[in-house]
């Protein structure tokens, strides 16, 4: 068991559970069955992983580039392993893959170099993460897969979907929920 100063240390280190980690949890739990197997991409606390397995009985394995997060994930029962976006897994093994990425618009000039940065960062743009995992994504989807998307009014949504479009995905928006400064979607890709 870790130490209440060692917990203290991971949380900081590691994105907790939010209103969007809510919203993409229930959105894919409903929508992914027992005999899935699924990957979360940037699985942070673990909590999105850990609630789709239990409310659906599906595999789920969590990624991160965190080794906190991963630590964290594991603590909950996540098999979770430590690589950026998809690049540790195999070709066309995942029914389904969820993503919550790193989306906020960031001026390069007010970023820190820390673990928070790199979970909630996403660049100028707020795509500089969504883009490459959209362009890898598909390598490891099975021939009928799926892409669970969180995607944020503030990172251009109509952009994104261009990008998904130049991989060959088509989208479809399966929930929008709007809060004070942006409207968070949960967009559902396939080919």
């Amino acid at each position: 068991m870790t130490n209440l100063a060692e917990r203290r240390g991971i949380e900081t280190e590691v994105y907790q559970p939010a209103e969007d980690s809510r919203l993409l949890a229930e959105v894919v739990a409903d929508d992914v069955t027992d005999s899935d197997v699924v990957l979360e991409v940037g699985t942070g606390s673990g909590y999105v992983a850990e609630f789709v397995a239990t409310e659906t009985g599906a595999r789920v394995l969590g990624s991160d580039v965190n080794p906190h997060a991963c630590k964290r994930a594991r603590e909950r029962g996540v098999e979770a392993v430590r690589g950026n976006l998809v690049a540790p897994f195999r070709d066309s093994v995942f029914d389904a893959v969820l993503f919550n990425p790193p989306y906020l618009p960031t001026d390069s000039d007010e970023e820190r170099d820390d673990w928070m940065e790199y979970a909630l960062s996403g660049g100028e743009s707020g795509r500089e993460i969504i883009d490459p995992f959209l362009d890898s994504a598909g390598r490891v989807l099975a021939p009928d897969g799926r892409v669970y998307l969180l995607v944020s009014s503030l990172s251009g949504v109509d952009e994104v979907v261009s990008r998904a479009s130049e991989n060959g995905f088509s989208a479809v928006a399966l929930r929008d929920e709007s809060f004070p400064f942006e409207t968070l979607s949960i967009l559902k890709l396939v080919r």
